[in-house]
């Protein structure tokens, strides 16, 4: 399946499932996520294979540690890793689309390298103006988590206090439901997207790199 965009079937299945995020709806709506949203973000990576091979999550939640949550994600999401260790990341969901790239979490001992890079005069201040460029094109800066003070050893008065405080570092774009979603021109707005975060990237690539812990057990 060459992808086309995402159809209005799939916006509208998102819709239905946030009103009735049920087994009954999403049985009853299976087909719809099979075609028009599992079977066009398939066909949406395929295209972007160059940043690939991607992981596409699985659409239902892990109810066994968060009494309350519903049964089934609200969202569809792909995820790859370069080499390096930064990810890249889109998101398709009611709401329309998100893009994210970087280190959205760090081990503790990418942390380690990446504040000590931070601290540093010439390369903190080289990645405080990375961010600022990307922030000026409509990015956010975020991570999956963030201190709410100063890390130990750290200044509360640091002039990088707000990286600092991250533990990891993701530029996100999105943008609400519209025209163009429809369309193959999604495969360029996620291409570019991307491609402007590879100075980010490459800097978080080169000082701070893939962590040589045990992964995690996050839920995929």
């Amino acid at each position: 399946m060459a992808f086309s965009g995402f159809t209005p079937a799939a916006t509208a299945f998102y819709e239905g499932l946030v009103a009735d995020n049920s087994k009954a709806y999403w049985l009853a709506n299976r087909s719809v996520f099979d075609t028009d949203v599992r079977g066009a973000m398939d066909a949406l990576l395929a295209d972007l294979d160059e940043f690939g091979p991607f992981h596409v999550f699985r659409p239902y939640n892990d109810a066994r540690f968060a009494k309350g949550r519903p049964p089934y994600k609200e969202h569809i999401a792909g995820i790859s890793e370069s080499e390096g260790g930064a990810v890249y990341y889109v998101q398709f969901s009611a709401s329309g689309l998100l893009v994210g790239s970087g280190y959205h979490y760090m081990a503790t001992d990418q942390l380690e390298r990446f504040r000590t890079a931070v601290d540093d005069e010439h390369r903190g201040a080289e990645l405080a103006a990375l961010c600022t460029g990307l922030e000026a094109r409509g990015y956010r800066m975020g991570a999956a988590d963030e201190l709410k003070t100063a890390p130990r050893g750290y200044s509360k008065d640091h002039p990088r206090i707000e990286i600092l405080r991250r533990k990891g570092l993701t530029a996100f774009r999105s943008w609400d439901v519209t025209a163009w979603m429809r369309t193959k021109g999604v495969v360029r707005r996620m291409r570019d997207a991307w491609n402007e975060c590879a100075e980010l990237n490459a800097w978080l690539d080169t000082q701070v790199g893939p962590s040589t812990l045990p992964p995690p057990d996050i839920d995929r």
